[in-house]
């Protein structure tokens, strides 16, 4: 059974950084891309950040790059997300998803594809 468990979220005050985590089992780890996802309160979902299934390569949306990192630990099959900066524009419940490393897709905006997590949400206050 594919398990993709996130923590890490909660109430986090505006310029401060918080790391979320994503716990993976039930497929190989190291086969697939991981990324977060995330969904704003009455908007659509927004993909966050990519990395590779060995964790050489990474991608970022405009909106966070310069202040997340995207993270991973084969050994553990954990992903992380390293959020810094923050702002009321990262309130938003965080997924964690996961596709087979082939398919060669980096941006990700639909829930039929790949494995998603149950969500953490981060709420950003000032």
């Amino acid at each position: 059974e594919v398990k993709l468990v996130e923590s890490g979220g909660g109430l986090v005050q505006a310029g401060e950084s918080v790391r979320l985590t994503c716990a993976a089992s039930g497929f190989t780890f190291t086969a697939y891309r991981m990324y977060w996802v995330r969904q704003a309160p009455g908007k659509g979902l927004e993909w966050v950040s990519t990395i590779s299934a060995g964790g050489r390569d990474t991608w970022y949306a405009d909106s966070v790059k310069g202040r997340f990192t995207i993270s991973r630990d084969n050994a553990r099959n954990i992903a992380y997300l390293d959020m810094g900066r923050l702002n009321s524009e990262d309130t938003a419940v965080y997924y964690c998803v996961s596709a087979p490393s082939d398919r060669r897709v980096v941006e990700i905006t639909d829930r039929d594809f790949g494995y998603w997590g149950q969500g953490t949400q981060v709420t950003v206050f000032s």
